[in-house]
This record gives C-alpha cells, structure tokens and sequence, in this order.
C-alpha cells in the first residue's frame, strides 16, 4: 500500500482551535492530563526524526586545550580529566548526538585515575601517546594508537600512563544521556587499588587470536571478554578484505568489533567498528536510524551531511545524526582512508527500531549546499 504523507489525510489531527477547546485543554492541564490530538503530529512524525544536527570537532582546534587541562587540574581534583564535545541541539543532555557522549581525555606520564565504575557503558579510541593502560575489572591492558578499548557497564576501571611513556590522548564514548534518560545511571570509586586478578593483557592474548579462544574457561557476562582491538590486527585485516570483497558503495569495507564468543556487539547498548575507504572512493548516500560518531584514523577526506560538506582529517571527530543522509569520500587517489566509528545500533536493534533508505536521485550523490 502506498504511503500517504499529506497532513490532510484522515488519521493525522487537524483540529482548529476554538474558545470552548481552549478552555477545556486548560482543565485538562489543571489535572495534569492533555488532549493527543494537540501534539500527536510532534510525537508521531511520518519519518524517524533528530533532534541533534550533525557537526565536526577539529583535532587541530581542540589539541592545545587538551593538553593544557593537564596543566590546570589533576586527574584526582577532576575526577575525569576530559574536554567533551557537545552537540549544538543536545546541550541539555551533553550529547555529542542522539542519546551518545563522546569527549578527549589526557594523562601524563606517571598519571593515573582511581578505579571507578558506573552504569554507563564506555569506550576509548587511542589517538596519540605511548605506554598507557588501562585496566578493566582486574585485567591490566596496555593499548597504543589507533587501538579500540571497552569498559563495558558495571566493571570496576582505571587509566593510566606509564612514568616512562608519552602523553596519551584517547577519546572516551559512552552512553551517559542514554542511561540517564532511563533514570537508571550510577557511579562508585573503588575503597583502595583495584587487584589485578590476572597477567599482564590476559584478554587480548586469550580472546584476540582469529579463530581461537579458551576451551575450558567459561564467560557468563552479556559483554565481549575482549577488551582490546589492536590496530595492528585491525588494519591489516581491512586491507586483506577490502582484495576478496566487493567494495560497499555506501561504507567501502566495513568491519564490526565484535564478541568473539558470539559475533555480536561488544557491548549491549554501544557498538563500533572500522571502515576502509579505498582510493579515490566515491561514496552513495543513504541513511539509517542510528546516531554515529566517527573519528578519522587514517588518511583525509570528507563526509557530506544532509547536504553539508564537512572536511576531516586524521583525529577528525563528527558525527551523523540518525536519519540523516550520509556519504562519505576518501580525497586521496593514491591512498586508502580509515573512519572508527562508534553507534547506538545495539539498542536499535534489539528493540526493532532500525530501517533505512538510500539516496536515489542525481546517481546516488547528493547536491551539497553553496
């Protein structure tokens, strides 16, 4: 059956206001109750609708005021030494976009976070520095550059760096609007120094190796028992499928992080992966419920938006608002570009809310705005 759009069409509330209505929604509101009609064309819109617009944070612009947090306060005094990126519409909420926070953190050499947990889910993205770590519920883990790290919801963390490392750089993803608009969110400080429970990057060593995993350890929690996604593996694995596959005209090669023990999201309500786009790759737009934040990881190029253009480069954040139009484009002819990007799909999912639409007008591309 064809759809109908028109707000004239029976089913859609047309109602003219009058005296006698206005009076009556005023005894309404006095008992604390409303007539639907009144806003049932808001709450019920013929399309999945955003309320966040999509926007770029420039690494280049940010960096300096990064760094100079390190200088203002300590981790211990700010309890999470973090500049957070907020989105123009999500203010209210300090959503980067949708129900999704995203914010750069920085710990010197010697620094280190007390050990914490909470009800939201989180995630880093390594972008500069050398011998971190961070450890997540007695598993100490180092991580480097372009490395992908959860902290799923309820296990005790920390962060730090090495006192003979580089300043680190990470961006940290959670879901804190989410959780805290189900009114469901907490935070508690560990009494003493989190136990490290077991060696020295037992996760990745026992659950990152293609194709293996323990055989006589049992993992009960709802969440990956990986904890790290290095860049070295990443990497090569998405050049090696980007020579076997047909390339995706919307996303390249694009590959989920995954729970090895079940090939589903990491975590339940954040997911992420990583995209290749080849060279001189031209991308379709399309779009999809779903709020995305992206971080470029490699190479330089620029994602059209709803009709705006917006350029990035390495350690580029943005962000695609569910239901926007998207395509995205490496500039380089002779070099391949990398976008991580981190998503609220598993909760879409879950609850039967994704669909999409692609972009079928001017050979799939869209006009960008002057």
């Amino acid at each position: 059956m064809q759809e109908n759009h028109s707000d004239d069409q029976y089913g859609r509330a047309r109602v003219q206001d009058s005296p006698e209505l206005m009076a009556y929604y005023k005894k309404l509101e006095n008992l604390g109750a409303g007539a639907l009609w009144t806003v049932a064309n808001d709450i019920e819109p013929w399309e999945p609708k955003s309320n966040s617009v999509p926007m770029l944070w420039k690494y280049d612009d940010l960096r300096e005021l990064v760094l100079q947090s390190s200088e203002l306060v300590t981790p211990e005094q700010a309890g999470r030494r973090v500049v957070y990126l907020v989105n123009d519409k999500r203010k209210d909420v300090s959503a980067a976009v949708g129900w999704l926070y995203t914010g750069i953190q920085v710990t010197k050499p010697g620094e280190f976070t007390s050990a914490h947990k909470h009800k939201a889910s989180a995630l880093r993205f390594i972008m500069e520095g050398e011998g971190g770590y961070t450890v997540v519920d007695g598993n100490k883990i180092t991580f480097e550059v372009n490395d992908f790290v959860i902290t799923p919801n309820s296990t005790w963390h920390e962060h730090g760096v090495n006192a003979n490392g580089k300043t680190c750089i990470w961006q940290d993803g959670l879901d804190i609007p989410l959780v805290n608009a189900l009114e469901a969110n907490d935070y508690a400080v560990f009494d003493g120094k989190q136990p490290l429970d077991v060696p020295l990057n037992y996760s990745p060593i026992n659950y990152g190796t293609a194709g293996i995993i323990p055989a006589d350890k049992v993992w009960d929690k709802p969440y990956s028992p990986l904890f790290k996604f290095s860049w070295s593996k990443v990497y090569p694995a998405l050049v090696e499928a980007s020579k076997s596959n047909t390339i995706n005209p919307f996303d390249g090669i694009f590959m989920q992080y995954s729970n090895p023990l079940t090939g589903g999201h990491v975590m339940q309500t954040m997911g992420a992966a990583m995209q290749l786009l080849p060279a001189g790759f031209k991308g379709k737009a399309h779009k999809h419920t779903g709020s995305f934040v992206y971080q470029c990881a490699k190479g330089k190029g620029y994602t059209i938006i709803d009709g705006k253009r917006f350029d990035w480069k390495e350690r580029d954040i943005f962000c695609v608002p569910s239901w926007a139009w998207h395509e995205h484009h490496n500039l380089s002819e002779t070099e391949d570009a990398c976008l991580f990007n981190f998503n609220d799909l598993p909760v879409i999912e879950k609850l039967g809310l994704y669909q999409g639409k692609d972009y079928l007008e001017n050979n799939g591309h869209q006009l960008e705005e002057k």
